[in-house]
């Protein structure tokens, strides 16, 4: 008996052995051309289709698709596990002229081989050339360290532009999406009011039934609503506008043509592209001399956006007003993307540095795409705006670019723009910048792409500008322009930081060495001109006292406060509040968390106060403002999203989903939850999703859940409670590092793990 019993667990035994070895990974997945994912997808007038790429080529003036139009694209994935501590190990991509090739496991065009190598990112195309205006199609397989050789991934699409470029930022087209009132209602007998539950830009569908030819309908678009009508007078830049349809006899389908505005059309706005048509901005639609009956599905919304998919991104936590701030926030990416370039809202349709910067980050922070930001940025770049500090952003997003995606070739092709961006010739011997020295030659500007004046600008509105009475302080905290300004040195010194770091990626390593030196010494200037020793904190510039929250905020978020002095800074910053604007307040809270003040930090982000995005909501807007309220810009928009800050804000800092190398190669996972009591989200990457949770006992106990992609690992910090703490990784002892308040472990695996650490 005892026999048998030995016997059928050794089968067993080699069952499960045999069944362990023979395990096979998942296929591949999130296929990418040039970063762009869904390249075979088909649109008809905007709205995706179910028809095959290589039959809708035929007919290009119907239907819209995304082209690759450099001649070796580069090819990425998803590599998929199920298992933790999952490193790619080898590749094979295959790539055929027909689908039917790749079915039968041929290629005409490219067979990589097996390549041994890690890379599951902006891999080039090294087979046969390529042509302009073709369909081609491609699949891949991998092998990893534990499961040995994958199935093939499904069968991915692409086509060719008809020109090629030495070098572009492929694209999505613009799509629209139809969507019918959550709630439609009847004033009276002829009057229907409709409420979309969101602002979006686009345009109005109408079926309307008419007895004679003679009826005339009022149709009411607008943004904000008064008294359960559509706000006719909303003020600002707020939207709103009138039609008037005379229906047919019988039942017909109106089309409501949006007229151009004269203001966001002109030469130097981006126009809308025809297959999509002209939109306006509305959330709420009101029927006026209207008798007959009309249901939800008569009254239908073309909504515009750039592809955007609502599940790529996830937050909620314990603090209600948070999860509606995120909501807001998340929102207003997806709603302001209408253009497929970032711009400042419906006034003028023009991209700006400042407002990029931040969609660029909130982007980055809800959805998967890297192309918009990117496009945006370097569109910025031959046409850049007149604040000095907006010219020294370009280099912040050039740096964030390459963080988040990995790669080069966009600071290689565009370095010799970033070095004269950098400012670095409006320099005086101490290493401070000006714009009011004399300094700014006509080939200074021509070296920035830039015809007109160039101006601090700090933050705006400015001290009685577009409305505002002399007494009022502006977005500017009473801040005081001088020849050297503090701010715009502060923003210097970022961009020679980073103009270093740009260069040691591109292997210029003399520039390296120039830039990081010229940074040093302004970093020391800076403190030994700029700071009030005896208050301990900045002034606004050499020839004033007066100290500004923004004199602070931006070196404290820029790494230039001295750790003795971080203190003083950090109580200055509180004792100001929110005393800058929507833009202001992204240096602010990178400052704050940077300086791990996450209590403040989170205060800010829930406030319920005027300057706060709650206030945004009770405002009555679905898409963040210009401006935290009217008296502050009276001339605001609801529709801006570098009022966005916190879709960055919340992943990056309050959750400290960071890249540690550039792609996501490593990932810092740093969450500063201060008093929240627990949060879940969900970060894309172009690796795969970062899902980070916590359960916080502030002092006490934290736990924190990572589920982080296969071919990456992670730099998990906790925080630091005692040194005679418990720290328990997956359930087990593990050595950690302290660094300040937090207690880092150094290298973790990919995969699910759980954190518990005890005071």
């Amino acid at each position: 008996m005892y026999k048998r019993l030995l016997f059928w667990l050794l089968v067993c035994l080699i069952t499960g052995i045999a069944k362990a070895e023979t395990h096979q990974a998942p296929p591949p997945d999130r296929l990418t051309v040039n970063m762009l994912a869904n390249t075979e997808q088909v649109l008809l007038n905007g709205y995706p289709t179910i028809t095959p790429l290589e039959k809708a080529v035929a007919y290009p003036e119907n239907w819209q698709f995304t082209e690759i139009a450099t001649p070796n694209p580069l090819f990425g994935w998803v590599l998929c596990s199920e298992k933790n501590n999952t490193k790619q190990q080898a590749y094979r991509i295959l790539v055929a002229s027909n689908r039917s090739l790749l079915a039968e496991g041929s290629a005409d065009l490219w067979d990589s081989g097996q390549v041994n190598s890690d890379q599951s990112v902006h891999i080039p195309y090294n087979g046969k050339p390529l042509e302009t205006g073709n369909v081609y199609f491609w699949k891949v397989k991998t092998w990893d360290n534990h499961s040995g050789e994958s199935p093939y991934s499904n069968v991915s699409a692409f086509k060719t532009a008809d020109r090629f470029v030495e070098y572009g930022t492929d694209r999505y087209p613009i799509q629209k999406a139809d969507e019918h009132p959550i709630v439609l209602s009847r004033l009276d007998g002829d009057t229907y009011f409709a409420d979309f539950g969101k602002a979006s830009f686009g345009r109005l569908r109408l079926n309307l039934y008419s007895e004679t030819d003679s009826d005339s309908v009022i149709v009411h678009l607008g943004e904000a609503s008064k008294e359960g009508r559509v706000d006719r007078s909303p003020g600002g830049t707020i939207r709103y506008s009138r039609f008037v349809i005379t229906p047919r006899q019988g039942l017909n389908s109106y089309l409501i043509a949006i007229p151009p505005d004269k203001r966001n059309t002109g030469p130097q706005a981006v126009l809308m592209p025809r297959h999509i048509g002209e939109v306006t901005p509305f959330r709420y639609c009101e029927i006026e001399n209207y008798a007959h009956p009309l249901q939800e599905k008569d009254v239908v919304r073309e909504s515009a956006f750039y592809p955007f998919n609502e599940h790529d991104s996830h937050f909620h936590c314990s603090d209600t007003v948070l999860n509606q701030v995120w909501e807001l926030c998340k929102y207003s990416i997806k709603a302001t993307s209408f253009l497929g370039v970032y711009v400042d809202g419906d006034r003028e349709r023009i991209p700006y540095e400042a407002d990029a910067l931040i969609n660029q980050l909130s982007h980055y922070g809800v959805a998967n795409d890297f192309s918009m930001a990117r496009y945006t940025h370097e569109y910025l770049i031959r046409k850049p705006t007149w604040p000095t500090e907006w010219i020294l952003q370009s280099i912040l997003m050039a740096w964030e670019d390459y963080m988040y995606t990995g790669n080069t070739l966009s600071i290689a092709h565009f370095y010799e723009d970033l070095q004269a961006k950098s400012l670095i010739a409006l320099a005086d011997e101490n290493g401070f910048i000006s714009t009011r020295t004399g300094k700014v030659t006509p080939e200074v500007l021509a070296s920035i792409h830039f015809k007109g004046e160039l101006r601090d600008i700090v933050d705006w509105p400015h001290t009685g500008i577009l409305g505002l009475e002399k007494e009022e302080g502006g977005e500017i905290d009473g801040f005081v322009f001088t020849d050297i300004n503090t701010v715009v040195n502060a923003f210097h010194y970022r961009a020679l930081t980073l103009m270093a770091n740009i260069a040691g990626v591109l292997g210029q390593t003399d520039d390296q060495t120039f830039y990081r030196e010229r940074a040093e010494k302004l970093k020391k200037s800076f403190n030994a001109h700029l700071f009030d020793r005896k208050r301990g904190v900045y002034i606004d510039g050499i020839g004033t006292d007066h100290a500004s929250l923004h004199a602070n905020m931006f070196p404290l978020a820029f790494g230039m406060v001295p750790d003795m002095h971080v203190d003083g800074v950090l109580r200055f910053i509180r004792s100001r509040g929110m005393a800058c604007s929507v833009y202001g307040s992204q240096f602010l809270l990178d400052g704050l968390y940077n300086a791990h003040d996450a209590e403040y930090g989170l205060q800010l982000l829930a406030s319920t106060g005027e300057r706060s995005w709650y206030n945004m909501i009770r405002l009555g807007s679905t898409i963040t403002l210009e401006a935290w309220d009217n008296k502050y810009k009276p001339n605001l928009d609801w529709n801006h999203a570098w009022g966005a800050a916190p879709a960055n804000l919340i992943p990056r800092k309050l959750m400290g989903i960071e890249p540690m190398l550039p792609g996501f190669k490593k990932i810092r996972i740093k969450p500063q939850p201060g008093t929240l009591a627990s949060a879940e989200i969900k970060l894309p990457t172009i690796r795969g999703d970062v899902l980070v949770s916590f359960i916080n006992h502030p002092g006490e106990s934290l736990r924190l859940d990572i589920d982080i992609p296969a071919n990456t690992t992670a730099e998990v910090h906790l925080p630091f409670l005692h040194r005679k703490q418990t720290l328990l990784m997956d359930g087990q002892p593990i050595p950690y590092k302290r660094d300040g308040s937090f207690s880092v472990i150094e290298h973790v695996g990919s995969g699910k793990h759980s954190f518990v650490i005890e005071r």
